[in-house]
């Protein structure tokens, strides 16, 4: 979907190029006339944009909430749904953490260039199924290659076994 801006810069440069009327190039680009004519009345605020940016800039891992805190601890009397406003239109988005779930966490980033000084030997655990009968199943998984060596299915397995 094309926003406002754009559809008023299409408008612009079908009138100056191809010397087409206002209602025409309107017509074309699916705009309202009342919209291409409209120019806002809002001040730029500049200086609370500086001032979000640079605090953007300094924490980046900040999100629109924590800055809006901060602003309002300096004393910014504006609210946050204004904040959040000009927190998009600066662009600075924090990027989502990529998962299934939409609370999932980004991980503590592993470094996995380095190879482990000691391989870990297999790590064995049990899985038990309860359909009617009980089964159990002992997994025998190499912690380095994450391949599974053996899965020993039974009804019973003793420690001793």
């Amino acid at each position: 979907m094309v926003g406002p801006a754009a559809k008023r810069e299409a408008v612009a440069h079908l009138r100056n190029v191809l010397q087409m009327s206002e209602r025409r190039a309107c017509t074309l680009v699916a705009a309202d006339r009342k919209m291409i004519r409209y120019r806002s009345r809002r001040p730029p605020e500049i200086e609370l944009r500086t001032r979000l940016r640079d605090l953007a800039n300094q924490r980046r891992r900040f999100g629109y909430r924590r800055l809006f805190i901060l602003l309002r601890e300096q004393g910014e009397p504006s609210g946050v749904n204004r904040i959040y406003r000009l927190y998009r239109e600066e662009g600075l988005t924090v990027p989502q953490a990529q998962g299934p779930a939409k609370g999932h966490r980004k991980l503590a980033r592993r470094s996995w260039s380095r190879p482990r000084s000691t391989p870990a030997g297999p790590s064995i655990s049990f899985m038990q199924l309860a359909q009617g009968r009980r089964i159990r199943i002992l997994n025998i998984v190499d912690d380095v290659t994450r391949e599974c060596l053996a899965a020993i299915p039974d009804t019973s397995i003793s420690g001793a076994r």
